[in-house]
Formats: structure tokens, sequence, C-alpha cells
């Protein structure tokens, strides 16, 4: 038998010849396939603590998982984590020390921060409408609830509305005080009684959707201001994103009106209704009675700094009407009809007033540069529960009407 006869037999004898399987290279292994336990914001850090935190290493290896042609969902929390790393340095925010359940002290700068980089990113991107209401209307909503220093006057506060709410109700024909929401109510029994353990908690819960809105939202506007369309592609193809989320990038990039206030809706949409309306639930449920008291509270505290916008309770203001003796009677008082924390009524005030006049910002840039240029110091103490507790008291026992019909 001649020596390639020999050869070919030995390869038939053998089967198939396999082709070698391409290896990720050790390091890079390491940051595959991993989940994101960080990324509703409950924990300190990124998405995964196997993945580190400075951009100079996440750049390699994203660019290396490319360059080995690896499907983009195996370095999903990789990629992510990458423009989380971006938008954070960009933002002036240490990932590494940012934790929720540190506490509001330990998170007072980063907190602020927040909503200070979302108005940079409004005004550097004037295409980026969702960047700007994230910074007028969360910051403003959040500060009215976010006295940075002593807990004291805050809860003081809480105590006062709750009294003043408690005396109003006494004063109040039973049969009209019976058709109270029990939002109300609460806030009169209940309100009287919050700690500053309460409040801590209740800071943490707001905490921690900040950063869970942060993590999901802001890297995908760093990454299209950085890489256009393909970057919005690849983390899509990663599962980073939906169909929902694309179709407001495909919006932005068309730069037509139509689609920069449909891309507008559907990140509201995405933000409200996706990402955080889990955590509000489960806020609102929480800590007994208290969640439901906070959650009302914040809802009677938020004015969100979109010029035009109403408060909830101006929005929606409470009414209720019984017959007391006899004779058709009407409780009207300048309270919200709903509270913030649940998503209907939520997601009805935002399409309602919300979204219309950030809409109407959007649309006149001059006066958009002005509104968003503003300090977000001025900002945050416009919205803040203690300077306007004074007014909302006044509010109160002024304008809590009973009338016949």
């Amino acid at each position: 038998m001649s020596l390639g006869v020999a050869a070919v037999l030995a390869a038939v004898l053998a089967g198939p010849a396999l082709t070698p399987v391409a290896q990720a290279d050790p390091v890079l292994a390491a940051y595959l396939d991993l989940p994101a336990p960080g990324g509703d914001g409950s924990t300190g850090g990124g998405l995964d603590p196997g993945l580190p935190l400075d951009v100079g290493t996440l750049r390699a290896a994203v660019e290396q998982a490319r360059a080995e042609g690896l499907a983009p969902h195996r370095y999903a929390t990789l990629l992510h984590q990458y423009w989380l790393a971006v938008s954070t340095a960009n933002a002036g925010i240490d990932l590494a020390s940012w934790d929720p359940h540190l506490g509001s002290a330990a998170n007072a700068a980063t907190f602020t921060q927040v909503y200070v980089n979302y108005l940079r990113l409004a005004t550097t991107h004037p295409d980026f409408y969702w960047a700007g209401l994230a910074g007028l209307a969360g910051g403003s909503f959040a500060s009215g609830f976010f006295d940075i220093g002593d807990l004291a006057p805050v809860v003081g506060a809480v105590h006062q509305l709750g009294e003043t709410v408690a005396d109003l109700i006494a004063t109040t024909p039973p049969e009209l005080a019976a058709m109270l929401p029990p939002d109300l109510r609460l806030l009169a029994t209940a309100g009287p009684r919050l700690s500053p353990q309460d409040m801590e908690w209740y800071r943490i819960r707001l905490m921690t959707m900040q950063k869970h809105i942060f993590i999901d939202q802001v890297p995908m506007h760093e990454a299209y201001a950085a890489e256009g369309m393909p970057a919005i592609e690849e983390m899509a193809a990663a599962g980073i994103l939906d169909d929902n989320a694309v179709t407001a990038w495909r919006d932005i990039d068309s730069g037509t009106a139509a689609g920069l206030d449909d891309a507008l809706l559907r990140m509201t949409d995405r933000e409200q209704n996706q990402i955080i309306a889990d955590q509000w639930d489960q806020t609102s449920a929480g800590r007994g009675d208290m969640g439901r008291v906070l959650t009302y509270v914040t809802t009677i505290a938020g004015k969100a700094a979109v010029p035009g916008t109403r408060a909830p309770g101006v929005y929606a203001p409470l009414t209720v009407h019984a017959d007391v003796d006899g004779h058709p009677m009407s409780l009207r008082l300048p309270l919200p009809d709903f509270n913030w924390a649940d998503r209907d009524t939520r997601w009805a005030y935002i399409t309602a007033d919300l979204v219309p006049r950030c809409l109407d910002l959007d649309h006149d840039p001059a006066r958009a540069q002005v509104i968003l240029g503003e300090p977000f110091a001025a900002k945050l103490e416009h919205g803040r529960l203690l300077s306007r507790l004074p007014d909302l008291i006044t509010d109160l026992t002024g304008q809590w009407s009973i009338t016949a019909g």
C-alpha cells in the first residue's frame, strides 16, 4: 500500500475532521454570560461584582468580544456595565461607592448629581427630550420629600400635615368624612406616628429607584451620543433594550419633530411602566401603613419644575359627595385624588400634564435652554417639603370647602 493510499484510509477510519472551536481569552471568558444582580439599583457598585468598574478595562473587553465575533447576548452585562461606567464617569459619580443602602447622608451628593447630569445631557443634546423631563420633573418630585439634612424637621412636617388633616376631618360632617379616600384618612391617623426610621426607609427606596432609572436610561443615551444607532442596535441584540426603546432611538435619529415627540413618550413609558413600576408597588405596600402615607405625602408635595405643569392637587383635586341631613353636600379640598405610587393614575397625570408641558418647552429651544440651565440647587429648593409646607397648610385650612349640591 502506498503512503498516499494509507493516509487516505487512515483519514476515513478516523472519521470527519473537526474544526477547532474558538475559545474566548480566559480573562474575557470570566466576563461572559453574567447575570446583572445590581441592575435594579438595589446594590452598591455596578451590575455584577465580577466585572471591573473602570472604563478602560471594560472597553478593552467589549472590543475583544466584538473582535472574536461573540453573540452580543453573551457579553450583555459586560456591555451594559461599560456604558454604565461611561455614564457615571461623565456624570461625575463614583460608581464604586454608589450604594442606596448606605443611607441618605452617604448618597446626598450623588442624589443631586444624578439630576444635574440629566440636565447636562438635555442641554448638550437638545434632542434628548426625556433627559430634560427627568431633570426637571424627576428632580423636583424627589426633592419634595428629600430634605438632605436632619430628619427631624421632615418628620415634624409630616406630623403637622397629618394633624391638620385630622383636625379638619373632625370638623367635617361624618357623612362626608366617610367618603374620603383611604390615603387621606391614613395621613390623618398614621401620619402623626411617622418615625425617623420610616423616613430613612423611604429615602432608601427613592434612591434605589433613582439608581435603577439611571442604570437603565443613561447608558443608552451615552451609547447613542458616542456611537450612534450601531451602539443602540448592539444593546438591542444583547437583550438590554427592547423594541420600544429601539423605536424611540430611531425616532430620535430621524430628527423629525414627530419622532422626537414620540421618543419622549416611549422613554417615559419605559421608565414609569417597565423599570420602576414594581418598585413603586412594593414601596406603597411596605412598612405597614407608612408606605401609603409616604407615597401620598410625596404626591401632595410634588410640584414638577416643568413650566405650566399643575401640582397633583390642582390637576386632580379631591371632591366627595354625600347626603347630610337629607341634603346633598360636597367637600372639595386642595389635595390630590390619587397616589403617585399607583400605576394607572400616575400615568394618567404624566400623559395629561407632564409630557404635554415638557413638549411645549422642548418646542421652544431658547426658552428650554434658560429653564434647563437654572442651577439645580435652586430647582431643588423650590420643591422641598419644608419650603412648601406653610403654603400647603394655608391651602388646606382655607380651601377645605363644604358646599350644598
